[in-house]
């Protein structure tokens, strides 16, 4: 603060000293020969001091243009590992899904052979209980002199498909 104040106080600033000593820190002499952006140009007659201060606050905007340029160039990156990923958890869904339908068909091939198995075992269980009361009525029955005549027992269900050689 003090020296701009000092500078306030000093009568008879040299601004010819001074544009001196900033066209001495730039590479180029004239106003013209630093580049500007395309989308400004220095206005006839303006001031080296004006042009320089302008210039500075135009290369600071560009900048900052810049950067925010950048920042959409990263999130245009992240929107497309975001599209990748959405690709991936898609697959990664339908994969699911096929998984569970496969196991919802094992499932079902399952439960029928466990009924299909249940059903031969209720009609082997009938098939023993008819064995087991013709066997009864046989000792009970008509003299063991007669001859009895064989009788095929009527079966039901799967006992009814399978034969005698499927067994043994």
């Amino acid at each position: 603060m003090a020296s701009v104040e000092q500078l306030r106080r000093r009568d008879g600033v040299n601004l010819v000293q001074l544009e001196a000593d900033i066209s001495s820190v730039r590479s180029g002499s004239s106003v013209t020969s630093i580049a500007l952006p395309d989308y400004v140009e220095h206005t006839a007659g303006v001031t080296r001091v004006g042009a320089l201060s302008a210039e500075a606050v135009i290369r600071d905007y560009e900048s900052a243009a810049k950067e925010i340029e950048a920042m959409g160039t990263e999130l245009i990156d992240a929107a497309q590992k975001c599209e990748a990923l959405t690709a991936q958890v898609h697959d990664a869904i339908a994969f699911m899904r096929e998984t569970a339908a496969g196991y919802r068909e094992e499932g079902r091939k399952i439960l029928k052979r466990i009924e299909e198995c249940a059903l031969f075992t209720e009609d082997v269980r009938k098939t023993c209980e008819q064995v087991k009361r013709r066997m009864v009525e046989v000792s009970v029955g008509p003299s063991s002199d007669e001859e009895l005549e064989p009788q095929e027992p009527e079966l039901s269900g799967i006992a009814a498909q399978v034969t005698m050689s499927e067994i043994r």
